[in-house]
């Protein structure tokens, strides 16, 4: 990899933004990942990363809408399985849907998510929480089950792409080093919610402290210093990086940093574990199903893996465009 000094990366704005509701991320070198939480975020290590104008919010309901209403374009979700894509799968399992959280009523055993995960035919975006429900009263709210080909479609769409796992986890530290949360290194400070989260124990009590219990219209809690909202909590969002288990290495022996990565291969992003071999990308800035209890991933370093083919109703999106 080449490696610049902070003064060769595009660091100042370059005019006015390209498009409404975005705002600049400044280029430079910051610390990416951590070694003191989950083993995929390690090692942290040194990465630089041009300047790029980012969208303020996720992309809202609102948004995907006016996309599909201009292309006709239909959603992954919307669309039947092929067979041949998913072998062993249940002929009742081959239907539109997508996967959605289903709150138990007690506690459940931990070790293993489909207690509280479920597919459900007839969920999509349109409906985000099965087929009997609906987008009214949610136009502000980040949209969901979003499959990889979907937020492509739309970043094409609006000329704009997916940032890089390095391009979104230097936005959402809004400029700071080493935070554990990207407003400081308190969950809550003095007991005020800064980011939709759940707060009770996971899967089964949710207390609600930051008054939502599923996503939240955008902007409903304080942006970060570079002027972004929800960039923790809310909903997952998509980046373009290919998923592995753990950061590659940067830099070389005198401690120079690796600019402008873009992260592993749609072949090593396959789990040989899985029977269907689908792709995985990495997701960052955790939902509101992220709990201190479980899956603790509402911190700028934290990055989950998701297969490219499955949206659910905790993942959106957001695109950037570079200069």
């Amino acid at each position: 990899m080449a490696t610049l000094t902070d003064a060769q990366l595009v660091s100042h704005a370059p005019g006015r933004p390209p498009a409404k509701d975005m705002v600049w991320i400044p280029g430079g070198t910051f610390l990416m990942g951590s070694d003191h939480h989950y083993p995929e975020e390690a090692p942290a290590h040194p990465v630089a990363v041009d300047g790029f104008w980012m969208d303020r919010t996720q992309v809202t309901n609102r948004a995907f809408r006016r996309f599909v209403k201009e292309t006709g374009y239909v959603t992954v979700a919307e669309r039947v399985p092929n067979a041949e894509d998913y072998p062993g799968a249940l002929p009742e399992m081959l239907v539109a849907g997508s996967v959605v959280f289903q709150q138990p009523p007690g506690r459940v055993p931990m070790n293993t998510h489909y207690n509280w995960w479920n597919w459900v035919p007839g969920a999509n975006w349109r409906h985000p929480d099965g087929p009997g429900s609906s987008l009214n009263g949610r136009d502000s709210h980040p949209v969901v089950h979003v499959a990889w080909e979907d937020v492509a479609a739309y970043a094409a769409w609006a000329g704009k792409e997916i940032p890089t796992e390095a391009e979104w986890e230097r936005a959402a530290r809004g400029g700071h080093e080493g935070r554990a949360f990207a407003w400081g290194e308190d969950l809550a400070p003095k007991g005020r919610m800064l980011a939709n989260y759940w707060q009770g124990e996971f899967p089964w009590q949710n207390l609600e402290l930051d008054g939502f219990s599923r996503t939240a219209p955008v902007g409903s809690f304080p942006p970060n210093d570079y002027g972004l909202v929800d960039m923790i909590g809310n909903a997952w969002e998509w980046t373009s990086d290919w998923y592995t288990t753990r950061h590659e290495p940067a830099g070389d022996c005198c401690g120079t940093s690796t600019v402008n990565p873009r992260g592993g291969t749609r072949e090593a992003s396959i789990d040989p574990n899985e029977p269907a071999a689908i792709p995985r990308k990495v997701l960052k800035g955790g939902s509101f199903a992220c709990a201190e209890n479980y899956c603790k991933r509402y911190r700028p370093a934290a990055r989950m893996h998701h297969p490219i083919d499955t949206g659910t109703n905790h993942v959106s999106f957001r695109c950037i465009i570079r200069p």
